[in-house]
């Protein structure tokens, strides 16, 4: 049920075709506050047709307006207010969501179409820090909404998994490490090592050149230093694997940079081929003036090939394995211009598919203002920050809930969450500093906050004795408090939609914190389970905010403990 649909036919079938119906839906507004209505729709663009004033248009509109969904209506200026009779859409929009369940929200978009999500993507033999958070967290939201637009999602984890540092740290192994220590803590030792060889190098440039040759004996296919990068590759992915156990991500494919080793000399060719290759001091480039970006450089002057045809590599299987419908690269905005190149080498190659591809960037996650480096070892550790959030998060529920069942794994639900949500409601592009005392709050606008209404929410349905509301009489609900939860609940489908449109989660994320929000305010001011004759349908309400407030946090990649 569409109440903004309804509007725009009733409107449309007053004005006698003067609009389409599709402009007079996209004109239509929401007030910004409650007092002005529920929907309004703006008389401007009609001067032109009328010749009038848009504030008389609005007034001899508003008097040949009439349905039984609108309440009320309001003339201010150029502006129709309606205000919707709460009865009949709470009934609706109720209805709709116990029928539906966690399906509510559902989009038919995608027709099924295949979307390969590039995110993720650590090095291997060095840790998971903070700075891969927003690419894992983002792309596996986006892979939930795009499930729920009826796209099927295949989550790529790109894993750098090959290039020089592979030399630099197969020399470091040999020189310094020990099978034993490697084998105990990997991620630690290897990281030890790495930052070892450069601090090392400083003083004496010769590693350097020992880093070159051991990576250039990989890349021949030296029996061991394809024995020690395998070793390192699995130690790595093991430890990778408890961390996305812990944020609930799994892959599609592990397919990483070394993957597409034996794929770039086609690239290679099918530019060849095109003639779109051409020498520039030694180098191979693909001219990209027309589109206004530097060259793509596609072969270094030593032979050597680089990220440019990796990627193009990729782009290509992709498209031949997956036939995708689209093709999403979640991955730092600090590498725009590199997807530019990308999708314009792949423009310049005549593949239509190239529209497409879509580069999703997003903003830094800095710690007290500085950005992390892996290099001089200045890394905190994302292991350690879900440790810490999840420490913290069963403090507060032993303050608040010491007798509360299970409560170490609550804590750990509660702990992650509260990274993974406060991550995802920042915009994307944005820049954030991370402090963790202020993700763990079960107060203000974080995951806590979330969960811990939900719980509350189920505890009303527990004291009521329902778990959850099939059917009532009546779902018709009159008072403020319920509309505005209501409504919220009615925008639904059109958060996930505006969620997909941008590629955006941070949607979702203020639409369960605002959801929150509303029903806290309801359960404040409502006296829900007192007898009244509207006592069902608010059990039914409390009933949709909890599956919708679950459905959010799924969607986000986050949990929802029943009890808090």
């Amino acid at each position: 049920m569409d109440y903004k649909q309804q509007i725009a036919e009733t409107i449309y079938s007053v004005l006698n075709e003067h609009l389409t119906l599709e402009d007079i839906y996209l004109l239509l507004e929401k007030p910004k506050h409650a007092e002005h209505g529920d929907v309004a729709f703006p008389a401007f663009q009609l001067a032109k047709v009328f010749r009038k004033n848009p504030a008389h248009i609005a007034q001899e509109l508003a008097e040949d307006i009439s349905s039984p969904l609108i309440s009320k209506k309001q003339v201010v200026g150029p502006y129709i207010n309606f205000f919707l009779n709460k009865e009949s859409v709470s009934q609706g929009v109720l209805s709709e969501v116990v029928a539906e369940k966690g399906n509510y929200g559902h989009l038919s978009i995608g027709n099924g179409g295949n979307v390969p999500i590039d995110m993720s993507s650590p090095n291997i033999a060095k840790p998971m820090s903070m700075g891969h958070l927003r690419s894992t967290v983002i792309g596996n939201a986006l892979s939930h909404i795009l499930e729920k637009v009826d796209f099927k999602p295949i989550r790529i984890n790109h894993l750098g998994d090959w290039g020089t540092q592979f030399g630099k740290l197969i020399t470091a192994y040999k020189k310094w490490g020990n099978e034993e220590a490697v084998r105990a803590e990997p991620i630690k030792e290897l990281l030890a090592l790495y930052v070892k060889f450069h601090e090392v190098a400083e003083n004496d440039p010769t590693l350097e050149d020992d880093g070159r040759l051991w990576f250039k004996k990989l890349e021949d296919g030296n029996e061991e230093a394809v024995e020690l990068w395998k070793w390192f590759r699995e130690e790595s992915l093991k430890e990778f694997k408890k961390v996305y156990d812990r944020l609930n991500i799994s892959f599609d494919s592990l397919s990483g940079e070394a993957f597409y080793n034996d794929k770039m000399d086609q690239v290679v060719d099918l530019l060849n081929e095109k003639e779109l290759l051409t020498m520039d001091r030694g180098a191979y480039i693909v001219d990209l003036e027309k589109y206004d970006l530097n060259p793509a450089l596609i072969k270094k002057s030593d032979g050597a090939t680089l990220y440019m045809t990796r990627d193009l590599a990729a782009a290509l299987y992709r498209k031949k394995n997956y036939d995708f419908a689209q093709s999403l690269y979640v991955v730092g905005q600090e590498q725009s211009n590199h997807f530019k190149q990308l999708i314009a080498v792949l423009k310049e190659l005549g593949l239509d598919w190239s529209d497409d591809v879509h580069h999703i960037p997003f903003g830094l996650i800095t710690k007290d203002g500085k950005k992390l480096s892996t290099r001089k070892g200045k890394v905190v550790l994302l292991e350690d920050v879900l440790n810490e959030a999840s420490a913290q998060a069963l403090k507060q529920i032993e303050d608040k809930n010491p007798n509360l069942p299970d409560k170490e794994r609550v804590a750990e639900q509660v702990g992650v969450g509260a990274v993974v949500f406060h991550d995802l409601k920042n915009d994307r592009l944005n820049n954030f500093d991370f402090t963790i005392e202020e993700v763990v709050q079960f107060e203000g606008e974080t995951g806590p906050y979330v969960q811990y209404t939900r719980a509350r929410a189920m505890s009303i349905l527990n004291k009521a004795g329902v778990t959850t509301v099939e059917s009532a009489n009546s779902l018709a609900l009159t008072d403020d408090y319920s509309w505005e939860v209501v409504k919220l609940l009615h925008d639904y489908p059109h958060t996930i939609r505006r969620a997909y449109e941008n590629f955006e989660p941070s949607i979702i994320a203020k639409h369960a914190i605002t959801l929150a929000q509303a029903f806290n305010r309801f359960y404040a001011n409502v006296r829900v389970l007192d007898a009244h004759p509207e006592k069902e349908a608010r059990l039914a309400l409390v009933s949709a905010v909890t599956d919708i407030l679950k459905e959010d946090l799924r969607i986000l990649g986050v949990e929802s403990p029943d009890e808090m």
